[in-house]
């Protein structure tokens, strides 16, 4: 990646083969891997190994988010989502953070948690007690399940302990075990471990096991990113760029204090992080659970990031969120179009495809905040929406953009007028 940039000016204006074969220069893939960015990169034999009762594969766009430059280095971010504006806006948003010097990232050693359910304890000190005197055994048999994941630097770290005197079947007491996954995203490494471990947990208790699962609440793997927007870069149409920050900063604080704008605020989020997960063959349904898991962490649904006016009135903003993602394994591995998106970030852990989506959710939830507290968040996303409100009326080929420019020039986006507007 040495030497390559991912400011792409223009990249919008080039057409589909044209921007995939940029892509294609940009991130050495092959003649075929380009090719598969063209559609039907899942056949239908290999989508029958994948699921059950498949009958066919169902496409979304996949697009290509530029001005990524985190902790020094440029990224160019494969997305697949539906939603118009999406990818434009989170481009914008990565230029500006760009201008204070980038996205910062850290993360968590890859720590996934296994639960063990037990019940019908008899004496539940004296299980408390059995469970600590043979904590190193059940370890050691812990990492007896994946020697592979061991050799690799992985394997079980700790296990606690949680009795809880009362809940609605009664008194219960659950086991965690801690398990460094590495580069996977770990569930079948953290279920076979839980599974085999149940039967001696039982014995040393005298109670009888029920559920043996991972947490999708991976409170122990979190992401970090941060970065600066200097005040200058916020300026444009007249606004001032210490202004905008501040109006920024006041939206923070709206899903901070609210958790009906939270739920909106940290959706924002989401919609660029899980469209990295679809275009990588991540689990995007774990990640959204654990991460408003982990905003309600302290008993209260709250925003997932923190922006505020530096000392120098630049803007300032951070995330932190669980990042249970994978490369290898899974559909990461079995989805050829994700394998070839795995190749264009240029991935080398788990840990760091997870620092780039929380850098993506951080950009994306600028991205919203910026044009709720200016222009509104209708004026840009309504504009792009336009073309789809065009193609569901009927249109096709160069009629789309005609029709769409027209509904965006009169600001009546909406099917009956693209309707009229094709009959016409």
């Amino acid at each position: 990646m040495s030497g390559k940039s991912s400011r792409l000016p223009g990249f919008y204006r080039l057409s589909l083969a044209e921007r995939a074969n940029l892509v294609g220069e940009w991130a050495g893939l092959e003649p075929a891997e380009i090719e598969l960015l063209a559609g039907q990169g899942l056949r239908n034999e290999q989508a029958n190994a994948m699921i059950e009762n498949v009958v066919g594969t169902y496409e979304l766009p996949l697009g290509i988010a530029a001005n990524f430059l985190i902790n020094g280095r440029d990224y160019l971010i494969p997305m697949v989502v539906e939603e118009p504006s999406v990818v434009a806006a989170i481009s914008n948003a990565a230029r500006l953070i760009r201008a204070g010097g980038g996205f910062h990232t850290s993360a968590t050693d890859p720590i996934m948690i296994g639960q063990i359910q037990v019940l019908d304890v008899p004496d539940m000190a004296a299980a408390l007690n059995a469970l600590a005197a043979h904590k190193e055994a059940l370890l050691e048999r812990a990492n007896c399940c994946d020697k592979l994941m061991v050799k690799l630097g992985g394997g079980a770290r700790d296990l606690e302990f949680r009795p809880f005197a009362n809940s609605p079947v009664g008194p219960m007491l659950v086991v965690h075990l801690l398990f460094d996954v590495r580069d996977a995203m770990g569930a079948n490494a953290i279920n076979t471990c839980v599974e085999d471990l149940a039967p001696i947990v039982a014995d040393l208790t005298g109670g009888r096991t029920n559920l043996r699962i991972l947490s999708n609440l991976a409170d122990r793997r979190t992401a970090t990113a941060w970065g600066i927007v200097p005040a200058a870069a916020l300026e444009k149409d007249g606004m001032n760029g210490r202004e905008v920050a501040q109006w920024i900063a006041e939206a923070n604080a709206f899903a901070v204090i609210d958790p009906y704008r939270a739920t909106t605020h940290n959706k924002g989020i989401m919609n660029g992080i899980d469209a990295v997960c679809l275009a990588t063959g991540n689990d995007w349904r774990a990640i959204e659970a654990g991460a408003h898991a982990y905003a309600a962490r302290n008993g209260r649904y709250t925003a997932l990031t923190d922006w505020h006016v530096n000392e120098n009135g630049d803007l300032y903003g951070e995330i932190t969120l669980p990042m249970a993602v994978g490369i290898v394994g899974g559909a990461t591995k079995a989805h050829p179009v994700a394998k070839v998106a795995l190749k264009i970030l240029g991935v080398q852990s788990a840990s760091e495809l997870g620092q780039i989506m929380a850098a993506v959710g951080l950009a994306q939830n600028l991205a919203a905040i910026k044009a709720l507290a200016t222009t509104g968040i209708q004026k840009g996303h309504m504009r792009l929406h336009a073309r789809q409100v065009a193609m569901a009326a009927g249109a096709s080929g160069a009629q789309i953009q005609q029709i769409a420019d027209q509904m965006v020039a009169e600001k009546r986006i909406h099917i009956e007028r693209a309707r009229e507007l094709l009959h016409n």
